[in-house]
């Protein structure tokens, strides 16, 4: 007989569940501007508390405060805004499209807009950034064509990827945006890879990768992590933790690590945590990272705090694994209303000017939504050319996909 009780296993469960009252008490909410701002030669070990807390410049009175805030010209922080918004509103006119037929496919960015649309004005033309698919900000911010995203989505005849990627897989090496993966944590292999080449080419350009707190389990994420450590690249190393990854809440990813953000102590990377739903602190931390890259200070781990609101995708439905009031309790609230109020404390905003503003987005998706269905959609209009599939495979086409090409009528 053994001394000892039979084995058994730990599998962590959420708090809640469907049908439950949300509660987020357990979720410690530092003051706005508590937080210090460290030098950016700073050594990682003077300041591991950065990844405890939580760096925030919004108040919930809507004022900028500590020595994160970002001192912006005023349309600069309009134009913040207004990015935000233009995301949301694209968002919500591609669910829509989805629903009726005219993709196969949509996924919403629905309360991390703050997250891509901040970060991006951190980096400069050039950069490279290896998104997930919820960083469509990245390009939103950049005033990427709306109408070339839609015509991804529709894979029509416009489509830059050719039908050769899922919907809301961009790509546009001109934009600094990296081709989607689907299978995620790839991208941080690929940017420290890149932030390596780039260093080795005597080059000034840094990379951005980003996963979401699930695939922090994943082994790419690991190994990028090594290697970051050790060759010290000029990269960031974005995760957004939003608190569920499909259907799992983060506690499956994170184990028994105090926040993602920790997870960098072991291997040397300074760690940030930040409000992921404050414009003002996501950019001005992003600001903080680029600086260590182009200074030749090596990789930088930032984890983004947020909550997902709507479904994980178009094919999910988050009610059958979390209450359905719990994004509407969320402590750190909604990133456009947060930059809407600080904006008219500020005195250069107004509710009369975020409606017409509101108004106008609209208008100008509508717009370019129109322009890309008159090219075609899913299921109607014309598509691209199964030409396609033979091209920008090889730099020099071999013998045998010619011999393809000429067989299909190409």
């Amino acid at each position: 007989m053994s001394e000892f009780p039979p084995l058994t296993f730990n599998v962590p469960a959420p708090e809640l569940r469907p049908g439950d009252t949300p509660d987020f008490s357990g979720v410690e909410i530092p003051r706005a501007g508590s937080a210090r701002r460290p030098p950016v030669d700073v050594d990682p070990k003077e300041i591991r508390d950065l990844a405890f807390t939580i760096i925030r410049v919004l108040s919930r009175d809507g004022e900028a405060t500590g020595e994160w805030a970002v001192d912006l010209p005023d349309d600069e922080l309009i134009e913040g805004l207004r990015h935000m918004m233009r995301l949301r509103a694209f968002d919500a006119r591609m669910l829509m499209a989805q629903r009726q037929g005219k993709t196969s496919f949509y996924m919403q960015h629905l309360g991390e807009e703050a997250i891509a649309c901040a970060f991006q004005k951190a980096l400069n033309k050039g950069d490279m950034n290896f998104p997930t698919y919820r960083q469509a900000g990245l390009l939103i911010a950049q005033d990427y064509p709306m109408k070339l995203m839609m015509c991804q989505i529709y894979s029509n005849a416009e489509d830059p990827n050719h039908g050769r990627q899922l919907p809301i897989m961009y790509s546009s090496k001109e934009y600094g945006f990296f081709s989607i993966s689907g299978n995620l944590s790839t991208q941080y292999p690929q940017a420290v890879g890149w932030a390596m080449a780039s260093a080795i080419s005597n080059d000034t350009r840094i990379a951005a990768g980003w996963v979401g707190d699930g695939s922090t389990a994943e082994s790419d994420y690991h190994a990028a992590m090594v290697f970051a450590s050790t060759y010290k690249p000029p990269v960031i190393l974005n995760v957004v933790n939003n608190q569920w990854a499909i259907s799992t809440f983060q506690g499956i990813a994170k184990g028994e690590s105090g926040t993602f953000a920790a997870r960098g102590h072991g291997f040397g990377i300074p760690s940030l945590r930040v409000d992921g739903n404050d414009y003002l602190a996501v950019l001005a931390v992003g600001c903080w990272a680029a600086e260590r890259a182009r200074r030749n200070l090596g990789p930088t781990l930032v984890e983004y705090v947020t909550y997902r609101a709507g479904g994980h995708s178009t094919s999910d439905d988050p009610s059958a694994y979390r209450p359905k009031e719990e994004g509407d309790a969320w402590p750190l609230g909604d990133p456009i209303l947060r930059m809407k109020g600080y904006l008219i404390r500020k005195g250069i905003w107004s509710e009369d000017r975020h409606t017409q503003a509101e108004a106008e987005i609209a208008d100008e998706v509508l717009s370019a939504q129109k322009e890309a269905e008159a090219i075609g959609t899913l299921s109607s209009g014309s598509a691209p050319s199964a030409r396609d599939m033979f091209e920008d495979v090889f730099k020099e086409m071999p013998p045998h996909l010619i011999k393809q090409r000429q067989e299909a009528g190409f």
